[in-house]
């Protein structure tokens, strides 16, 4: 049966959802409904943070990374490796661990060198990266909550523009705005001392978290009618 371990990495997880969500999703739902979905929890995320609701931030940003790695598999992009593309233990603006973009003022991007033998190899050891090259104790929550609000704006913008022209330069571009949108999504589990590997264990340690079956049986309408 397939499920989360706390030791499962980011590639892994992206395989688990493609395994319990895949054939569901890919027939029942374009790459734009997909991407609606991601909006969908993503703000709900950030209701919770809103209200102070820690339950509500945590089930709702879960359920976005959830509908967030459907949406890289139908696009066929491998986040782990693109992520670390990005993020090889560096900030992806000023290259710096931590991130030193507003002390400096970085103007124009520094291109990180890559050092593969750091490269984490569990997500918890991605949510641990992030941590260092942005400490949450450098931001509020809610100052987090409006980084991934604006990330989410970006990954939109990035996909509409891919779909009026198809280019590889634009799509290389939604390859880029995954990357910053896991990384900001993650910065909010930081800032709400939420352990990503740990919760997503607990949610998903019978295939679906709904129905508990690999693939997922859930209706359409349960789909769409389900409440966090």
């Amino acid at each position: 049966m397939a499920k989360v371990k706390l030791s499962t990495s980011v590639s892994e997880f992206q395989n688990f959802i493609k395994q319990v969500y895949g054939p569901k999703n890919n027939r029942h739902y374009s790459v734009w409904d997909t991407l609606s979905n991601i909006e969908r929890f993503a703000m709900r995320s950030l209701k919770g943070i809103r209200k102070h609701d820690t339950a509500k931030t945590k089930l709702n940003l879960l359920i976005t990374l959830s509908w967030f790695m459907s949406f890289l598999n139908q696009l066929h992009i491998n986040l782990e490796e693109k992520t670390w593309e990005r993020f090889p233990y560096l900030c992806s603006y000023c290259a710096s661990s931590p991130c030193v973009c507003k002390k400096i003022k970085v103007k124009t991007r520094r291109k990180p060198k890559i050092n593969n033998q750091l490269k984490p190899k569990t997500l918890h050891g991605f949510q641990e990266m992030f941590q260092k090259i942005y400490p949450k104790e450098s931001r509020t929550l809610e100052h987090a909550g409006i980084h991934l609000a604006e990330e989410m704006g970006e990954l939109s913008e990035a996909f509409h523009v891919f779909q009026n022209n198809h280019s590889d330069q634009s799509f290389d571009q939604v390859i880029l705005e995954s990357a910053d949108f896991l990384s900001c999504a993650i910065g909010v589990a930081n800032s709400s001392k939420i352990e990503i590997a740990q919760e997503l264990s607990k949610m998903y340690k019978k295939g679906c978290h709904v129905c508990h079956k690999t693939p997922c049986f859930c209706t359409f309408e349960e789909t769409s009618q389900f409440k966090s």
